[in-house]
């Protein structure tokens, strides 16, 4: 198996790569029958490491990461588009993937609804989300619960949902009523990253300011990705990357679901 790790560590900062490493272990194991749509495609960071060959196309609302991506070559076309308005015919597309985006879309029905009409009957959509468990596990807020002082607690979770940026948390029952609205059936999902690791995203929300710094001045998030520069954060995040990513108290949760009709 690969180590995602350590491809993602040198790009990223700490708590995004041990996220995103994560996750790009479980397509490993996925196939994704073309042509391929990466639904929030971004900058193409991470289709970059996690798929071995281009996808077919990558669309995302955004200009700015839509030309990083065409840098890295993760597609063999890109978009600028909106996720419910998408330039393709009817049943244009085999398969589907949106890795931890459907989350920061506001009013996501349409962007479901888009993404089934351009999906062929059968087609898989694998998609990964925060789940119900990602504010109710924040440390700082639990810390503040414990001491009685529930409203900074309330205050703390909505101001890291902001900074997060996200809309929909939701647990495997909604977004089963969700999906299954516009034409698509849950064919296997599970929960991963368990509190400890949030722990590990949310302080690095922090800690990572440098390294935002970093990104605004010179455009790199790691301006030394070296192994001599990345040993001590490799050697703190990765037990919470070597464990089995999968648990039933994770706060982010993974779908394969098909297109049926």
């Amino acid at each position: 198996m690969r180590d995602y790790l350590t491809a993602h560590l040198g790009d990223l900062p700490y708590f995004r790569a041990l996220l995103r490493a994560v996750e790009a272990r479980f397509y490993e194991d996925i196939t994704l029958p073309g042509p391929v749509l990466d639904l929030g495609c971004g900058d193409g960071h991470f289709a970059s490491l996690a798929f071995q060959e281009p996808l077919d196309v990558g669309l995302d609302p955004w200009w700015g990461p839509i030309q990083e991506a065409g840098i890295r070559l993760s597609y063999k076309h890109l978009v600028c588009a909106e996720g419910d308005k998408m330039p393709y015919p009817a049943e244009y597309f085999s398969s589907a993937v949106s890795n931890s985006v459907l989350e920061h879309i506001s009013d996501l029905d349409p962007v479901i609804k888009e993404t089934a009409r351009v999906l062929k009957p059968g087609a898989p959509f694998i998609f990964c989300v925060p789940n119900h468990r990602f504010l109710a596990t924040l440390s700082v807020s639990n810390g503040l619960d414990k001491i009685k002082l529930g409203g900074l607690a309330d205050l703390y979770r909505g101001f890291f949902n902001r900074i997060s940026r996200h809309y929909n948390c939701d647990s495997q029952e909604i977004w089963k009523e969700r999906l299954e609205r516009f034409g698509f059936v849950i064919e296997d999902s599970w929960d991963y990253f368990p509190p400890e690791a949030l722990h590990v995203l949310e302080w690095g929300h922090y800690f990572g300011v440098p390294s935002w710094v970093s990104k605004l001045i010179f455009g790199r998030w790691i301006l030394a990705p070296t192994r001599w520069n990345l040993f001590l954060t490799d050697h703190l995040v990765r037990p919470h990357y070597d464990r089995d990513p999968k648990c039933p108290d994770g706060v982010y949760s993974f779908y394969i679901a098909r297109r049926i009709g």
